[in-house]
Protein backbone atom coordinates (compact mmCIF):
# COMPACT_ATOMS: atom_id res chain seq x y z
CA UNK A 1 0.00 0.00 0.00
CA UNK A 2 1.34 3.03 -0.82
CA UNK A 3 0.64 6.98 0.78
CA UNK A 4 -2.08 7.41 -1.90
CA UNK A 5 -3.68 4.53 -1.19
CA UNK A 6 -3.48 4.24 2.60
CA UNK A 7 -4.98 7.74 2.62
CA UNK A 8 -7.76 7.25 0.69
CA UNK A 9 -8.66 4.29 2.64
CA UNK A 10 -8.79 6.55 5.72
CA UNK A 11 -10.77 9.14 4.25
CA UNK A 12 -13.34 6.51 3.53
CA UNK A 13 -13.69 5.53 6.80
CA UNK A 14 -13.66 9.58 7.65
CA UNK A 15 -10.70 10.49 9.16
CA UNK A 16 -8.18 13.08 8.05
CA UNK A 17 -4.92 12.30 8.11
CA UNK A 18 -2.45 14.28 9.48
CA UNK A 19 1.27 14.92 9.18
CA UNK A 20 3.91 16.74 10.67
CA UNK A 21 7.04 18.44 9.55
CA UNK A 22 9.85 16.40 11.37
CA UNK A 23 13.56 15.95 11.01
CA UNK A 24 16.37 14.61 13.22
CA UNK A 25 19.41 14.48 12.42
CA UNK A 26 20.52 11.28 14.46
CA UNK A 27 19.26 7.73 13.42
CA UNK A 28 18.19 7.13 17.22
CA UNK A 29 16.03 10.08 17.40
CA UNK A 30 14.29 10.04 13.80
CA UNK A 31 13.25 6.56 14.67
CA UNK A 32 11.52 7.84 17.88
CA UNK A 33 9.65 10.70 16.39
CA UNK A 34 8.47 8.32 13.56
CA UNK A 35 6.93 5.81 16.18
CA UNK A 36 6.15 8.06 18.64
CA UNK A 37 4.26 9.72 15.61
CA UNK A 38 2.66 6.41 14.58
CA UNK A 39 1.25 5.97 18.12
CA UNK A 40 -0.26 9.49 18.52
CA UNK A 41 -3.91 9.32 19.03
CA UNK A 42 -4.51 10.28 14.51
CA UNK A 43 -4.56 8.93 11.31
CA UNK A 44 -0.95 9.81 10.46
CA UNK A 45 1.70 9.65 8.11
CA UNK A 46 5.12 9.72 9.25
CA UNK A 47 7.56 12.37 7.79
CA UNK A 48 11.57 12.50 7.34
CA UNK A 49 12.45 16.02 6.71
CA UNK A 50 15.81 16.69 5.80
CA UNK A 51 18.99 19.47 6.75
CA UNK A 52 19.08 22.34 5.11
CA UNK A 53 23.08 21.25 3.75
CA UNK A 54 21.55 18.31 2.33
CA UNK A 55 19.15 20.32 0.66
CA UNK A 56 21.55 22.82 -0.90
CA UNK A 57 24.00 19.85 -1.83
CA UNK A 58 26.93 21.19 0.80
CA UNK A 59 27.20 17.67 1.61
CA UNK A 60 30.57 18.33 3.03
CA UNK A 61 29.37 20.60 5.65
CA UNK A 62 26.63 17.71 6.39
CA UNK A 63 29.80 15.41 6.95
CA UNK A 64 31.71 17.49 8.71
CA UNK A 65 28.89 18.41 11.09
CA UNK A 66 28.30 14.24 11.31
CA UNK A 67 31.77 13.40 12.01
CA UNK A 68 31.34 16.35 14.97
CA UNK A 69 28.45 14.87 16.52
CA UNK A 70 27.01 18.26 15.87
CA UNK A 71 22.72 18.14 15.48
CA UNK A 72 21.42 19.29 12.29
CA UNK A 73 18.26 20.60 11.60
CA UNK A 74 16.87 17.50 9.69
CA UNK A 75 17.63 14.16 8.74
CA UNK A 76 21.01 13.90 6.16
CA UNK A 77 19.46 10.78 4.12
CA UNK A 78 21.92 11.49 1.37
CA UNK A 79 25.34 10.82 3.60
CA UNK A 80 24.23 8.03 5.77
CA UNK A 81 25.05 4.68 4.70
CA UNK A 82 21.72 2.82 3.18
CA UNK A 83 22.00 0.46 5.93
CA UNK A 84 21.91 3.27 8.67
CA UNK A 85 18.90 4.41 7.23
CA UNK A 86 17.24 1.24 6.75
CA UNK A 87 17.45 0.25 10.29
CA UNK A 88 16.11 3.56 11.19
CA UNK A 89 13.21 2.92 9.18
CA UNK A 90 12.81 -1.38 10.11
CA UNK A 91 9.67 -2.05 11.70
CA UNK A 92 8.55 0.99 11.34
CA UNK A 93 7.25 1.80 8.16
CA UNK A 94 4.33 -0.33 7.41
CA UNK A 95 1.08 -0.68 5.10
CA UNK A 96 -0.78 1.52 7.69
CA UNK A 97 1.90 3.82 8.36
CA UNK A 98 3.90 5.41 4.93
CA UNK A 99 6.87 7.37 5.62
CA UNK A 100 7.39 10.70 3.62
CA UNK A 101 10.77 12.44 2.83
CA UNK A 102 10.48 16.22 2.41
CA UNK A 103 13.50 18.15 1.13
CA UNK A 104 13.26 21.35 -0.59
CA UNK A 105 15.52 21.07 -3.23
CA UNK A 106 16.01 22.39 -6.78
CA UNK A 107 18.48 19.90 -7.81
CA UNK A 108 17.43 16.69 -5.38
CA UNK A 109 18.72 13.87 -7.56
CA UNK A 110 20.89 12.50 -4.95
CA UNK A 111 17.97 12.89 -2.48
CA UNK A 112 15.88 10.66 -4.76
CA UNK A 113 18.41 8.26 -5.14
CA UNK A 114 19.39 7.90 -1.48
CA UNK A 115 14.90 7.89 -1.26
CA UNK A 116 14.73 4.95 -3.49
CA UNK A 117 18.21 2.85 -2.34
CA UNK A 118 16.17 2.46 1.06
CA UNK A 119 12.80 1.93 -0.64
CA UNK A 120 10.98 4.82 0.40
CA UNK A 121 8.49 5.64 -2.28
CA UNK A 122 6.38 8.56 -1.30
CA UNK A 123 8.23 12.73 -1.48
CA UNK A 124 7.38 15.98 -2.66
CA UNK A 125 8.51 19.00 -4.15
CA UNK A 126 8.28 20.63 -7.65
CA UNK A 127 10.22 22.12 -10.06
CA UNK A 128 8.83 25.62 -9.35
CA UNK A 129 7.97 25.37 -5.95
CA UNK A 130 11.49 24.00 -4.81
CA UNK A 131 12.99 26.30 -7.02
CA UNK A 132 11.94 29.89 -6.95
CA UNK A 133 11.67 30.60 -3.62
CA UNK A 134 14.73 28.91 -1.73
CA UNK A 135 17.96 30.18 -3.55
CA UNK A 136 19.35 31.36 -7.20
CA UNK A 137 19.47 28.16 -9.47
CA UNK A 138 17.66 29.00 -12.71
CA UNK A 139 14.50 27.42 -13.33
CA UNK A 140 15.54 25.88 -16.77
CA UNK A 141 17.90 23.87 -14.45
CA UNK A 142 15.12 23.12 -11.75
CA UNK A 143 13.06 21.63 -14.49
CA UNK A 144 15.70 19.32 -16.53
CA UNK A 145 16.67 18.29 -12.96
CA UNK A 146 13.10 17.52 -11.50
CA UNK A 147 12.03 15.58 -14.72
CA UNK A 148 15.15 12.85 -14.04
CA UNK A 149 14.13 12.60 -10.51
CA UNK A 150 10.42 11.61 -12.04
CA UNK A 151 12.49 8.84 -13.72
CA UNK A 152 14.62 7.92 -10.54
CA UNK A 153 11.11 7.50 -8.52
CA UNK A 154 9.32 5.37 -10.97
CA UNK A 155 12.03 2.78 -10.55
CA UNK A 156 9.84 2.20 -7.16
CA UNK A 157 7.82 0.12 -9.05
CA UNK A 158 10.12 -2.71 -9.19
CA UNK A 159 10.15 -3.12 -5.21
CA UNK A 160 6.07 -3.57 -6.03
CA UNK A 161 4.93 -0.29 -4.91
CA UNK A 162 3.43 2.46 -6.62
CA UNK A 163 5.58 6.24 -6.39
CA UNK A 164 3.79 8.95 -4.51
CA UNK A 165 4.74 12.85 -5.55
CA UNK A 166 3.15 15.76 -4.20
CA UNK A 167 3.41 19.37 -4.99
CA UNK A 168 4.27 21.70 -3.25
CA UNK A 169 3.37 24.27 -5.55
CA UNK A 170 0.18 25.40 -3.20
CA UNK A 171 2.42 26.88 -0.71
CA UNK A 172 5.16 29.03 -2.90
CA UNK A 173 6.35 31.71 -0.79
CA UNK A 174 3.95 30.53 2.28
CA UNK A 175 2.42 33.50 2.35
CA UNK A 176 0.83 36.89 0.16
CA UNK A 177 0.65 34.53 -2.84
CA UNK A 178 -3.23 35.13 -4.18
CA UNK A 179 -5.10 31.68 -3.97
CA UNK A 180 -5.53 31.27 -7.53
CA UNK A 181 -1.65 31.65 -8.49
CA UNK A 182 -1.12 28.80 -5.73
CA UNK A 183 -3.83 26.53 -7.59
CA UNK A 184 -2.31 26.95 -10.88
CA UNK A 185 1.06 26.25 -9.69
CA UNK A 186 0.40 23.68 -7.85
CA UNK A 187 -1.92 21.58 -10.56
CA UNK A 188 0.90 22.75 -13.14
CA UNK A 189 3.31 20.42 -10.97
CA UNK A 190 1.20 18.11 -10.89
CA UNK A 191 0.85 17.67 -14.33
CA UNK A 192 4.42 17.71 -15.02
CA UNK A 193 4.44 14.80 -12.77
CA UNK A 194 1.83 13.08 -14.63
CA UNK A 195 3.48 13.62 -17.86
CA UNK A 196 6.45 11.75 -16.97
CA UNK A 197 4.40 9.01 -15.57
CA UNK A 198 3.49 9.83 -11.81
CA UNK A 199 -0.21 8.54 -11.27
CA UNK A 200 -0.14 8.51 -7.46
CA UNK A 201 -0.32 12.43 -6.93
CA UNK A 202 -1.24 14.82 -4.27
CA UNK A 203 -1.95 18.63 -4.59
CA UNK A 204 -0.86 20.66 -2.07
CA UNK A 205 -3.22 24.53 -0.62
CA UNK A 206 -1.82 26.56 1.88
CA UNK A 207 -4.50 27.81 4.48
CA UNK A 208 -4.32 32.01 3.78
CA UNK A 209 -5.85 34.92 5.04
CA UNK A 210 -9.54 33.97 4.45
CA UNK A 211 -11.50 30.52 5.37
CA UNK A 212 -14.46 31.29 2.30
CA UNK A 213 -11.24 32.17 -0.16
CA UNK A 214 -9.52 29.00 0.85
CA UNK A 215 -12.63 26.77 0.42
CA UNK A 216 -13.41 28.33 -2.74
CA UNK A 217 -9.53 27.63 -3.91
CA UNK A 218 -10.08 23.84 -3.22
CA UNK A 219 -12.57 23.52 -5.15
CA UNK A 220 -11.01 24.97 -7.74
CA UNK A 221 -7.78 22.83 -7.46
CA UNK A 222 -10.06 19.91 -7.17
CA UNK A 223 -11.90 20.95 -10.61
CA UNK A 224 -9.04 21.81 -12.30
CA UNK A 225 -7.48 18.69 -11.34
CA UNK A 226 -10.33 16.59 -12.26
CA UNK A 227 -10.17 17.99 -15.68
CA UNK A 228 -6.32 17.47 -16.73
CA UNK A 229 -5.27 14.57 -14.98
CA UNK A 230 -8.06 11.85 -15.93
CA UNK A 231 -7.01 8.75 -14.13
CA UNK A 232 -5.00 9.67 -11.56
CA UNK A 233 -5.25 8.67 -7.94
CA UNK A 234 -5.19 12.15 -6.80
CA UNK A 235 -5.63 13.75 -3.06
CA UNK A 236 -5.65 16.76 -1.63
CA UNK A 237 -3.22 18.18 1.14
CA UNK A 238 -3.85 21.13 3.54
CA UNK A 239 -0.89 22.86 5.03
CA UNK A 240 -1.40 24.93 8.73
CA UNK A 241 -0.65 28.33 7.29
CA UNK A 242 2.94 28.59 6.08
CA UNK A 243 3.73 32.36 6.95
CA UNK A 244 4.13 34.51 10.59
CA UNK A 245 2.88 32.30 13.04
CA UNK A 246 0.40 33.56 16.33
CA UNK A 247 2.87 33.78 19.41
CA UNK A 248 0.82 32.63 21.92
CA UNK A 249 0.20 28.95 22.29
CA UNK A 250 -3.53 29.60 22.52
CA UNK A 251 -3.01 31.94 18.78
CA UNK A 252 -1.12 28.45 17.07
CA UNK A 253 -3.74 26.11 17.97
CA UNK A 254 -6.73 28.21 16.26
CA UNK A 255 -4.77 28.63 13.19
CA UNK A 256 -4.06 25.27 13.58
CA UNK A 257 -7.98 24.02 14.19
CA UNK A 258 -9.34 26.26 11.63
CA UNK A 259 -7.06 24.22 9.17
CA UNK A 260 -8.14 21.42 10.45
CA UNK A 261 -11.91 22.50 9.89
CA UNK A 262 -10.60 23.67 6.21
CA UNK A 263 -9.43 20.49 5.43
CA UNK A 264 -12.74 18.63 6.97
CA UNK A 265 -14.91 21.32 5.08
CA UNK A 266 -13.20 21.11 1.58
CA UNK A 267 -13.05 17.08 1.74
CA UNK A 268 -9.58 17.22 1.70
CA UNK A 269 -7.40 13.88 3.17
CA UNK A 270 -4.34 14.81 4.41
CA UNK A 271 -3.22 17.86 6.69
CA UNK A 272 -0.06 18.82 7.55
CA UNK A 273 0.19 20.31 11.29
CA UNK A 274 2.32 23.18 12.90
CA UNK A 275 3.15 23.55 16.66
CA UNK A 276 2.67 26.16 18.92
CA UNK A 277 6.43 26.14 18.89
CA UNK A 278 6.50 27.59 15.60
CA UNK A 279 6.96 31.11 16.00
CA UNK A 280 9.66 30.78 18.58
CA UNK A 281 12.00 27.59 17.48
CA UNK A 282 12.36 24.08 16.03
CA UNK A 283 9.04 21.82 17.84
CA UNK A 284 10.29 18.75 20.13
CA UNK A 285 8.94 15.30 19.01
CA UNK A 286 6.33 15.79 21.88
CA UNK A 287 4.84 19.30 20.05
CA UNK A 288 4.51 17.77 17.16
CA UNK A 289 2.30 14.82 18.69
CA UNK A 290 0.52 16.99 20.59
CA UNK A 291 -0.32 19.23 17.59
CA UNK A 292 -1.61 15.78 15.40
CA UNK A 293 -3.72 15.01 18.23
CA UNK A 294 -5.16 18.68 18.25
CA UNK A 295 -6.07 18.53 14.47
CA UNK A 296 -7.34 15.24 14.46
CA UNK A 297 -9.66 16.01 17.72
CA UNK A 298 -11.07 19.06 16.09
CA UNK A 299 -11.69 16.88 12.65
CA UNK A 300 -12.81 14.45 14.30
CA UNK A 301 -15.84 17.07 16.33
CA UNK A 302 -16.12 19.55 12.94
CA UNK A 303 -18.90 18.26 10.64
CA UNK A 304 -19.68 17.14 7.27
CA UNK A 305 -17.81 19.12 4.11
CA UNK A 306 -19.48 22.69 3.02
CA UNK A 307 -20.41 22.78 -0.65
CA UNK A 308 -20.38 26.28 -0.89
CA UNK A 309 -18.70 27.87 -4.48
CA UNK A 310 -18.29 24.06 -5.02
CA UNK A 311 -17.46 25.35 -9.20
CA UNK A 312 -14.63 26.98 -7.67
CA UNK A 313 -15.88 30.71 -8.22
CA UNK A 314 -13.67 33.60 -9.33
CA UNK A 315 -10.32 31.69 -8.03
CA UNK A 316 -11.19 28.95 -10.43
CA UNK A 317 -11.58 31.32 -13.12
CA UNK A 318 -7.96 32.86 -12.39
CA UNK A 319 -6.65 29.40 -12.44
CA UNK A 320 -7.75 28.58 -15.26
CA UNK A 321 -6.74 31.45 -17.01
CA UNK A 322 -2.76 30.72 -15.74
CA UNK A 323 -2.81 27.58 -16.62
CA UNK A 324 -4.10 27.91 -19.98
CA UNK A 325 -1.20 30.50 -20.63
CA UNK A 326 1.21 28.40 -19.35
CA UNK A 327 0.02 25.43 -21.88
CA UNK A 328 -0.03 27.65 -24.30
CA UNK A 329 3.43 28.25 -24.37
CA UNK A 330 4.97 25.08 -25.53
CA UNK A 331 3.59 21.50 -26.28
CA UNK A 332 6.57 20.39 -23.13
CA UNK A 333 5.58 21.55 -20.22
CA UNK A 334 9.01 21.94 -18.63
CA UNK A 335 9.40 24.28 -21.49
CA UNK A 336 6.28 26.04 -21.30
CA UNK A 337 6.99 26.55 -17.34
CA UNK A 338 10.15 28.25 -18.24
CA UNK A 339 8.91 30.39 -20.91
CA UNK A 340 5.56 31.41 -18.50
CA UNK A 341 7.94 32.71 -16.57
CA UNK A 342 10.38 34.87 -18.80
CA UNK A 343 6.93 36.51 -20.24
CA UNK A 344 5.54 37.41 -17.13
CA UNK A 345 2.65 34.59 -17.04
CA UNK A 346 3.68 33.63 -13.89
CA UNK A 347 4.86 35.97 -11.77
CA UNK A 348 4.74 35.46 -7.96
CA UNK A 349 4.32 38.43 -5.68
CA UNK A 350 7.30 39.55 -3.62
CA UNK A 351 9.50 36.60 -4.71
CA UNK A 352 13.26 37.96 -5.61
CA UNK A 353 14.51 34.43 -7.88
CA UNK A 354 15.78 35.88 -10.91
CA UNK A 355 13.86 34.33 -12.91
CA UNK A 356 10.55 35.84 -11.91
CA UNK A 357 9.07 39.00 -13.07
CA UNK A 358 8.38 40.68 -9.83
CA UNK A 359 6.06 42.66 -11.30
CA UNK A 360 2.97 41.09 -9.88
CA UNK A 361 1.37 42.49 -6.20
CA UNK A 362 -0.70 41.42 -3.44
CA UNK A 363 -2.84 42.96 -0.73
CA UNK A 364 -5.49 42.05 1.80
CA UNK A 365 -8.59 43.64 1.90
CA UNK A 366 -10.78 44.30 4.70
CA UNK A 367 -12.47 40.97 4.61
CA UNK A 368 -8.83 39.57 5.06
CA UNK A 369 -9.32 37.84 1.45
CA UNK A 370 -5.75 37.93 -0.47
CA UNK A 371 -6.53 40.11 -3.71
CA UNK A 372 -4.02 40.94 -6.70
CA UNK A 373 -3.11 44.65 -6.34
CA UNK A 374 -1.12 44.74 -9.49
CA UNK A 375 -1.04 41.80 -12.49
CA UNK A 376 1.92 42.67 -14.20
CA UNK A 377 1.67 40.09 -17.55
CA UNK A 378 -0.10 37.99 -15.65
CA UNK A 379 -3.00 36.96 -18.14
CA UNK A 380 -5.61 38.35 -15.76
CA UNK A 381 -7.70 41.95 -15.87
CA UNK A 382 -7.26 43.66 -12.67
CA UNK A 383 -10.14 45.14 -12.79
CA UNK A 384 -11.85 41.42 -13.38
CA UNK A 385 -9.66 40.38 -10.35
CA UNK A 386 -10.46 42.79 -7.48
CA UNK A 387 -12.72 45.74 -6.75
CA UNK A 388 -10.24 49.50 -6.89
CA UNK A 389 -12.38 50.81 -3.90
CA UNK A 390 -11.04 48.56 -1.57
CA UNK A 391 -7.62 48.39 -3.09
CA UNK A 392 -4.36 49.22 -0.29
CA UNK A 393 -1.44 51.82 -1.88
CA UNK A 394 1.31 49.13 -1.78
CA UNK A 395 3.93 51.02 0.90
CA UNK A 396 6.40 48.90 3.37
CA UNK A 397 4.19 49.68 5.82
CA UNK A 398 1.46 47.82 4.31
CA UNK A 399 3.49 44.72 3.71
CA UNK A 400 4.54 44.12 7.25
CA UNK A 401 1.01 44.27 8.31
CA UNK A 402 0.07 42.20 5.53
CA UNK A 403 2.78 39.49 6.78
CA UNK A 404 1.83 39.98 10.34
CA UNK A 405 -1.79 39.55 9.63
CA UNK A 406 -2.81 36.39 10.30
CA UNK A 407 -0.22 35.92 13.79
CA UNK A 408 -1.57 39.35 15.05
CA UNK A 409 -5.21 38.36 14.44
CA UNK A 410 -5.18 34.99 16.31
CA UNK A 411 -2.54 36.26 19.12
CA UNK A 412 -5.68 39.10 19.57
CA UNK A 413 -8.09 36.58 19.97
CA UNK A 414 -6.51 34.66 22.36
CA UNK A 415 -5.58 37.40 24.69
CA UNK A 416 -9.23 38.75 24.49
CA UNK A 417 -10.27 35.13 25.09
CA UNK A 418 -7.27 35.38 28.07
CA UNK A 419 -8.86 38.63 29.39
CA UNK A 420 -12.31 37.15 29.47
CA UNK A 421 -11.76 34.25 31.43
CA UNK A 422 -9.80 36.06 34.01
CA UNK A 423 -12.62 38.76 34.07
CA UNK A 424 -15.15 35.51 34.82
CA UNK A 425 -12.83 34.14 37.20
CA UNK A 426 -13.13 37.56 39.16
CA UNK A 427 -16.53 37.21 39.10
CA UNK A 428 -16.98 33.87 39.99
CA UNK A 429 -15.11 34.37 43.31
CA UNK A 430 -16.70 37.58 44.27
CA UNK A 431 -20.00 35.77 43.61
CA UNK A 432 -18.62 33.40 46.20
CA UNK A 433 -17.27 36.01 49.01
CA UNK A 434 -20.82 37.72 48.25
CA UNK A 435 -22.07 34.11 49.16
CA UNK A 436 -20.68 33.41 52.33
CA UNK A 437 -21.28 36.36 53.46
CA UNK A 438 -24.95 36.41 53.31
Amino acid sequence: MNLGEFVRKQHEAGNLVVQPRMGLSDPAQMRAGLIATRMADASTVGTVTLDSYTRLGQLESVGQAVRQGLPLNGYPIVSYAEATTREMLDGVVAPDFPVQVRHGSARPMDIFRAITGVRLHATEGGPISYCLPYGRTPLDESVRNWAICCELVLKTREFGVEPHLETFGGCMLGQLCPPSQLVAISVIEALFFYRRGLRSLSVSYAQQTNAEQDREAVAALRRLCAELLPGADLHVVIYAYMGLFPETPEGARGVLADAARLAVNTGSERLIVKTVAEAHRIPTVAENVAALEHAAAVARATSAPVLLGADGGQTYLEAYALVDAVLNCDPDLGNAIVAAFKRGLLDVPYCLHPDNAGRARSYIDAEGKLRWAETGSLPLSLSDVTDRRGRRSLTSANLLDALSYVRNRFDAIALERGRAFVLDAAEAVAAAGEGELD
